[in-house]
């Protein structure tokens, strides 16, 4: 019997004892009817000899006799892992339960307002536990919230309650004063009321480090940061303050300089009382505290200004009391003359009421006076008489961009032209020379924008005005009556241009209305000015094509609000005529109002350009078959490559037929090859270039034993004979630059001549340049010099030699970042930097390199390059 006091392990315990108690009980009830089967089966006595015997004869006995033993492991396995589940699920549960507890109290506590009570969650599965956190943070925040609002209704409260209990401003003020400078937590303050008939603000009174200061000072409106906070009205809050702050800016005198500042304005009903100043050693003054200083604000204004109101209240009673006990005195007289005491007294009542009318309309008028400053078309300043800005009108924001401190910090002079600047100085001294005289300049300002305005200003010399004391000027933006002006100016020269133009022009409205017609529309429709003006397409008898253009495009225009021109053929008064019309629309303050058609007589211009057009045609054909007689002369690549396998020909003509070619001529063991550059490109480089191709191929065949300098002198002497440059009386001066290759594979040697062309060779990494003589070939020879023959190069070739010439169209080509010519240096630095290469991929790099270094620049001569390797 289980009794209650024992645990659940306990109970567990011998639960499992039990259970195997019975597994191996069940093992031994086997065992034993397995042995009696066999001993009856096999009819052996119970005994030892016996259990012996039947062993013997059925081995299995042995196995079965293990069974109670495996039974009990079995079983205590088995029993085993289910408690350790079991365990394990007690454990998660005892775990749960202790959570919930945590939870529970953690909830008990944020309900009783502890919000800063720790407590950590078990691990992330904890949900209940997140969200009291959440929850817990966010009545925290909430709570906070509800503490700084009562922070600050509790410090208005007792602000408010010192200020229901005096009367009297200069008490009241510092009371304030220091109730603030307490509640805030700051070193020193001040607090200034606003004059309005100064139009400034007096320090009425000062506190710091626990006492009292006696201060006068006083600031006009914009002056210092106090001044600026009043015309602001905003609040001026400073962490960084200047070593001279304390005694020329702020008012505040303290022991140690503060290192942040606030200057509260104090308003009501949009209306300045005053200024209150607060300073602290701190680095930083508090968002709620700053927050707090600005409620606070309107109520000690709202406070002030009633106690103002109260305080001329009581004068007026004193003067009235005043008045009565001296009516007392003079009771005899006052009854004499009580009816003109009660007359005044009527009169006094009507002129305090009058009085308390002009504040307000006073009042009403600053308003009014302020929004027409912030709003009018025109900025009004006033100038020193050292032209020095001292006031600007609110409105220069809008018109200008700038606000009043930007132009009164000399915006109102750098945004000017050196001629507006001194135009704006001679203003000045003729206005300083003849007061009361006034003076008017225009000139260009630039805005903050950027943009470019002009400015019409008017200045009077007000200086011995008190009220004004300075140069008054009136600026207004006449940027649009320019430009009006202008195009005034315009149309009337467009008029009078129209009326004497050779063109046909026409002004219609979108509804297709003649508004304006010049003279030559009579030349061209043969119907008069006068029948056309105010009526319509449909109501005047036009040519049909004329018609239905104008009709059309009309319609197009109202719809695209662009201009279009057309060629139109139409039948006029002056026969088939051809006219290119520009239709323009016109605007009316981005309206389209009407549509301006201009037509022009192109009638001979395409007769013209037909002809041209045919002699262009012919001329093309000329040009092409010359360039087909041209090609069949020049050497085919093809060929070239049977003799110099390993060669590249780039060739670009400028034009069709090219004044540069390629020359390559074979006879017995040598090759012959050559770029030749003549004089000019096109027709006329072609034409010499036949001069040249014959001319050569005549040396060469000649005589194989020629050098190549030989080779030129005998083609520079052919080229003259045969343009007849050796006589005394001629006057041709063209020719051609060369360079020329004679070739010997058979004994590795090449000869080299060039007329103003070079030849690089690139050998083992090196690069040698072989130049050219500095003459051309042909020309008219000079009477007084003698000509040198052309020098003539010897080189032995080695395997791997590599060798480039070329035209100078190459090199004279413009183009690149900085427009500059391609030059032979870069010509050198491909060779140097890409000497590896093939020279198919030398043809290829040539061609991307030209290309691209021209970019959209023009081709300016023909290009020829010619590379060789060994």
């Amino acid at each position: 019997m289980i009794t209650p006091n024992r645990t659940s392990a306990e109970i567990l315990d011998r639960a499992v004892t039990r259970k195997i108690t019975i597994t191996t009980a069940v093992g031994f009830i086997i065992v034993f009817v397995s042995w009696t089967i066999a001993f009856v089966s096999q009819g052996v006595a119970f005994s030892v000899a016996g259990i012996g015997a039947i062993h013997k004869a059925n081995p299995t006995l042995w196995i079965i006799n293990i069974l109670p033993f495996l039974f009990a492991f079995l079983t205590s396995s088995i029993l085993k892992r289910h408690q350790e589940k079991v365990n394990f699920l007690e454990e998660e549960i005892l775990q749960r339960d202790q959570d919930i507890n945590k939870n529970a109290l953690f909830a008990k506590t944020i309900g009783e307002g502890d919000y800063k009570a720790p407590f950590k969650i078990s691990d992330e599965d904890d949900v209940l536990g997140k969200s009291l956190l959440l929850m817990r943070d966010n009545l925290l925040e909430n709570n906070n919230k509800e503490a700084e609002q009562s922070w600050i209704t509790k410090g208005k409260e007792e602000v408010s309650f010192i200020l229901r209990l005096h009367n009297n401003l200069e008490e009241l003020t510092y009371d304030v004063l220091v109730k603030l400078i307490g509640y805030i937590n700051i070193i020193q303050g001040a607090l200034y009321l606003y004059d309005e008939e100064k139009q400034s603000l007096n320090n009425l009174a000062t506190y710091a480090y626990n006492r009292k200061k006696h201060i006068n000072q006083e600031f006009k409106i914009g002056q210092g940061l106090i001044g600026q906070c009043a015309y602001e009205q905003d609040i001026v809050y400073r962490t960084e303050i200047p070593d001279d702050y304390t005694s020329i800016t702020s008012g505040i005198l303290g022991d140690k300089k503060p290192k942040s500042i606030i200057i509260v304005p104090l308003i009501t009903d949009e209306k300045l009382q005053g200024v209150i100043e607060f300073a602290s050693l701190d680095d930083h003054i508090p968002d709620l505290t700053i927050r707090f200083l600005r409620e606070i604000g309107e109520i000690i204004a709202r406070t002030v200004f009633n106690l103002r109101v109260n305080q001329k209240t009581e004068l007026l009673l004193m003067e009235a009391q005043q008045m009565t006990q001296e009516l007392k005195e003079n009771e005899e007289e006052l009854r004499q003359n009580a009816e003109e005491m009660r007359a005044t007294h009527e009169e006094l009542e009507k002129s305090n009421f009058q009085l308390e009318a002009k504040i307000q309309e006073v009042e009403n008028a600053q308003k009014r006076l302020h929004s027409l400053l912030e709003n009018a078309s025109e900025i009004i300043s006033i100038y020193s008489s050292s032209q020095k800005l001292t006031f600007i009108s609110p409105s220069v924001t809008k018109i200008l961009g700038y606000t009043p401190h930007e132009m009164m910090n000399g915006k109102d002079i750098d945004r000017l032209t050196r001629k507006g600047e001194q135009e704006f100085t001679d203003m000045f001294q003729k206005l300083l020379d003849s007061p009361r005289v006034p003076v008017s300049i225009q000139y260009t300002f630039m805005k903050k924008d950027g943009t470019k305005i002009f400015l019409e200003v008017t200045g009077r010399n007000l200086l011995d005005d008190s009220a004004i004391n300075g140069i008054i000027l009136n600026s207004q933006d006449i940027t649009e009556r320019k430009r009006a002006e202008k195009e005034e100016r315009m149309r009337s020269k467009m008029q009078a241009l129209s009326e004497n133009s050779p063109d046909m022009i026409m002004r219609l409205n979108t509804a297709g209305q003649f508004f304006y017609a010049n003279p030559m529309v009579v030349e061209y429709l043969d119907i008069p000015i006068k029948d056309l003006i105010n009526q319509t397409l449909n109501s005047v008898n036009l040519n049909g094509a004329l018609a239905s253009f104008l009709k059309d495009t009309i319609k197009v225009i109202k719809t695209s609000k662009s201009k279009i021109e057309h060629d139109l053929t139409f039948s006029s008064k002056m026969g088939e005529t051809i006219m290119h019309i520009s239709a323009i629309p016109e605007f009316n303050e981005n309206e389209l109002e009407t549509i301006l058609f201009v037509g022009h007589d192109i009638t001979e211009a395409k007769r013209i350009e037909l002809e041209i057009q045919d002699k262009n045609r012919k001329i093309t054909e000329s040009i092409n078959y010359a360039q087909r007689i041209q090609t069949s002369i020049l050497p085919n690549n093809r060929i070239i490559r049977q003799y110099l396998p390993k060669s590249f020909i780039y060739y670009k003509p400028r034009d069709v037929v090219s004044g540069d070619f390629p020359w390559f001529f074979v006879k017995e063991n040598f090759i012959y090859i050559a770029a030749v550059d003549c004089t000019g490109h096109g027709v006329p480089g072609a034409l010499l270039s036949f001069i040249g191709y014959f001319i050569l191929n005549n040396v060469v065949d000649h005589d194989v034993t020629y050098t190549a300098g030989k080779i030129l002198d005998l083609l520079h002497y052919g080229v003259r004979k045969t343009l007849k440059q050796d006589r005394p009386d001629a006057d041709a001066r063209d020719g051609m630059d060369i360079a020329l290759c004679k070739i010997d594979l058979k004994h590795k040697l090449l000869h080299y001549s060039g007329a103003h062309r070079p030849l690089y060779l690139i050998r083992e990494g090196e690069l040698q340049q072989f130049k050219g003589d500095r003459k051309a070939i042909g020309g008219i020879p000079h009477p007084k010099r003698e000509e040198k023959d052309f020098n003539n190069y010897s080189i032995e070739i080695k395997q791997g030699d590599k060798i480039f010439f070329f035209s100078d169209g190459l090199t004279d080509q413009i183009g690149g970042e900085d427009t500059r010519k391609y030059g032979p240096p870069r010509v050198r630095e491909m060779i140097i930097n890409n000497q590896g290469f093939t020279m198919p991929q030398f043809n290829e790099l040539f061609s991307k390199d030209f290309e691209g270094y021209m970019g959209e620049n023009k081709q300016i001569d023909d290009v020829l390059l010619i590379g060789i390797e060994f």
